[in-house]
């Protein structure tokens, strides 16, 4: 009875011209064969199935082959008929020993390892030990073959193979060189897919074999698992349905139906194909996954519509998402990718992915009812509403915003709150603006040696007291001036004030104490009943309430309010000028 080997062994390369995808290895590796410029050992790194120890065994070939004829030398291209090529690729030559680190992880595998690298090969030009998942190796196994692994006797050579390169110590990485193997390209590998599909005699539409190479996720081996199993499950003939049905994917002109569907807020019609996608056997993880690839399909067709003309896709639905493309602004697929960014991991752990697949599909079609940034200022520009305050106009901020560039507009709108900050009486000035005026020539910073009160206090308000305390590094004590001291007056290094009942029972000793130990000023306190004063936190909470009041008044809040009937002003942040701040 004849052996039947599945596709990946069947096809396993022999020779570099048979490994696809790698040409930087290629080209390093015949080069320094060529030249006699070899290495001690390798370190061959990537993801499972991309050809890891396929090319150390090709490699081996190389290094120990000697020609049809037997009198040949090492060769980039091993005949492969040879003794040593036969033997290597059979897994039988007693000089090429393949190791598995995943069961061999112990010190006392890697001593056997140095013990038998101490002997001449047998037969071969080269003892080569290949050595799969070396990450596997426990740190004292590691420790152990550094010292071969530096400096191996003459015919030794070590090829290392791993899928977790950074759990490899770097001193066993420094004494190695090393090939980082890349993914297959998706059409290079739909292209091998296609040349093993001939030689097994097997009819595969191409769009059967874009599935496969796009799932395989550019490992060959995977790839070439699904086709072999593509190949038993449909008796060598594979249909790009038949390849959505063995992988639970959705059709894509199904896919395209509930994209559009999401997009035009029609959920009831969402929800009927997604149903429809279950009852067929779809998975729920690659639906999600494949709106994911359409989204940023339509984006980059919205970028550069020449991404459209891919053939990979079929004519209808490059030419229904060319059309879509249009359709859609870049705020919205913006949106829509990082909802499903987050609701791809939502569906995976969820115990029901099927119900919080529909839970996503609803969240979409709410938020794509909403109207963009762009969408509310051309309303609004279309209603013609004329600010009531030119000079503190939000509106016209807001409008200008969608032409000028963000630092510009943030500053102009800084420069907005300000004034009407400085409309509103009895309030302090910023605590930036107050360091910069303790800054300027016209208010010196005193020197600490100063003899206490023999001229005027450097701090004409109780905010600069506060911000004093913080730049000193003092924030409780300056936390607890901003909650629990009523200041009526500062005069002649005197505060008037009343401090409030919950304040901490030294706050007042603390703070005479510290202006004359930091601030070189003897200050005394004179407590108030009656002062009508509020502290600095109600001032500011006020002052937030007035300009709350103030802008819920503008035309263009008004409007955007109007808009989200459930929103509200909760709270106001205030721009910095950096232009008059930097000084």
């Amino acid at each position: 009875m004849t052996i039947s080997h599945v596709l990946a062994r069947k096809y396993r390369p022999q020779t570099f011209n048979d490994l696809i995808g790698q040409e930087a290895l290629v080209q390093t590796v015949s080069n320094a064969i060529k030249q006699n410029r070899l290495p001690n050992a390798y370190m061959l790194t990537g993801i499972r199935g991309i050809g890891k120890t396929t090319s150390a065994r090709i490699i081996a070939k190389g290094l120990n082959c000697i020609g049809v004829d037997g009198k040949g030398g090492m060769t980039p291209n091993p005949c492969g008929l040879c003794k040593h090529c036969r033997e290597i690729a059979a897994d039988s030559h007693i000089d090429v020993i393949e190791i598995d680190a995943a069961s061999n992880t112990g010190v006392d595998n890697v001593r056997e390892i140095i013990e038998g690298a101490k002997y001449n090969p047998v037969s071969a030009r080269y003892k080569i030990y290949i050595i799969d998942e070396v990450h596997m190796l426990s740190k004292a196994a590691f420790n152990a073959l550094l010292k071969t692994l530096e400096e191996p006797p003459e015919r030794i050579k070590f090829i290392f193979a791993t899928t977790e390169i950074r759990k490899v110590p770097v001193t066993i990485l420094s004494r190695c060189q090393r090939f980082d193997l890349k993914r297959v390209d998706e059409n290079v590998l739909c292209a091998h897919l296609k040349h093993i599909a001939e030689l097994e005699n097997a009819v595969v539409e191409p769009e059967a074999l874009q599935l496969i190479a796009r799932a395989g996720e550019g490992s060959v081996r995977d790839s070439l698992s699904l086709l072999d199993q593509a190949f038993t499950q449909f008796d060598m003939s594979v249909k790009a349905d038949d390849v959505r049905q063995m992988m639970g994917l959705s059709d894509k002109s199904a896919l395209l139906n509930l994209y559009e569907a999401l997009m035009q807020g029609e959920i009831e019609k969402a929800l009927q194909l997604t149903q429809s996608q279950c009852r067929i056997g779809a998975d729920s993880v690659a639906l999600v996954q494949d709106m994911l690839d359409l989204t940023h399909w339509l984006t980059r067709v919205k970028i550069t519509p020449s991404v459209a003309d891919d053939v990979s896709m079929p004519e209808n639905a490059r030419q229904r998402g060319a059309n879509m493309a249009k359709e859609l602004s870049m705020g919205t697929l913006s949106m829509v990718w990082q909802i499903l960014l987050k609701g791809l991991d939502e569906v995976r752990r969820a115990d029901n992915p099927w119900q919080t697949l529909e839970m996503l599909l609803i969240r979409i079609t709410y938020l794509a009812d909403l109207p963009t940034p762009s969408q509310l200022v051309d309303e609004i520009k279309k209603k013609e509403i004329v600010p009531v305050h030119e000079k503190n106009s939000v509106q016209n901020n807001i409008i200008r915003s969608v032409e000028q560039p963000l630092s510009s507009v943030t500053a102009s709108a800084s420069k907005e709150l300000n004034t009407s900050q400085e409309a509103v009486k009895s309030t302090p000035p910023p605590v930036s603006a107050l360091l910069s005026l303790s800054q300027t020539e016209d208010t010196p910073v005193r020197d600490e040696t100063t003899v206490l009160n023999s001229s005027a206090s450097k701090f004409h308000t109780f905010q600069e007291m506060v911000d004093f305390a913080k730049k000193a590094g003092e924030r409780l004590l300056a936390f607890n001036l901003e909650n629990y001291i009523r200041v009526e007056s500062l005069d002649d290094f005197v505060i008037t004030c009343f401090i409030l009942p919950e304040a901490p029972e030294r706050l007042g000793s603390d703070l005479i104490r510290f202006l004359k130990e930091k601030a070189k000023e003897n200050w005394h306190i004179q407590i108030k009943d009656n002062v009508t004063e509020k502290t600095l936190k109600e001032q500011k909470q006020t002052q937030q309430s007035q300009l709350m009041e103030e802008l819920s008044r503008e035309p263009v809040i008004v409007q955007t309010l109007a808009l989200f009937p459930r929103a509200q002003i909760n709270h106001i942040r205030q721009n910095i000028d950096l232009n008059e701040t930097t000084e």
